[in-house]
């Protein structure tokens, strides 16, 4: 789980050593991995008119975009606990809301940085209009947010426990 506090990102050690093996992989085996792919399509002739060459080169550059992001993220990195199930929203927490005090238009979603984002849930960053308009409630609370349009949104909490993977 992931929270930013300014310059600083909080990570649980599952997070930071997650992050940090995939870091080792992009920096060490996939880097020859695309290097060779590099090196079999400048084999194959003309670089200007060579798709694999092209390919292998943007992945290439989407991979070390990568290796910077996640060196500068485990840079600002402290790793701490996740957080307990006191029933106030904190980032690291799974978040369910109703929109407008309906109780059936209901939404679940992480409150985690996008580093920490899965498949399995919608993660918004505590620094989102919906994640800072939650974040220090308690469950039962009302909180406001702020639209896209500039409109405000009111949404109850509903739940907010500790995520868990």
């Amino acid at each position: 789980m992931t929270q930013t506090s300014d310059n600083v990102t909080w990570l649980t050690q599952e997070a930071y050593d997650q992050l940090k093996a995939e870091l080792e992989y992009l920096s060490g085996p996939a880097r020859t991995e695309i290097a060779g792919k590099i090196a079999a399509a400048r084999e194959e002739g003309d670089l200007r008119e060579n798709g694999g060459y092209h390919a292998a080169k943007e992945e290439q550059g989407k991979q070390e975009l990568r290796v910077r992001q996640l060196t500068q993220l485990l840079e600002s990195a402290k790793v701490g606990e996740a957080p307990a199930a006191t029933g106030v929203v904190a980032p690291g927490m799974v978040v369910t809301i109703a929109f407008d005090g309906d109780a059936d238009d209901t939404l679940e979603f992480l409150l985690a940085s996008r580093e920490y984002a899965s498949s399995d849930i919608e993660t918004y960053s505590p620094q989102s209009p919906l994640g800072s308009g939650v974040n220090g409630k308690k469950i039962g609370e009302d909180a406001q947010y702020e639209l896209p349009n500039g409109k405000k949104a009111m949404v109850r909490i509903l739940e907010a426990k500790p995520y868990t993977g």
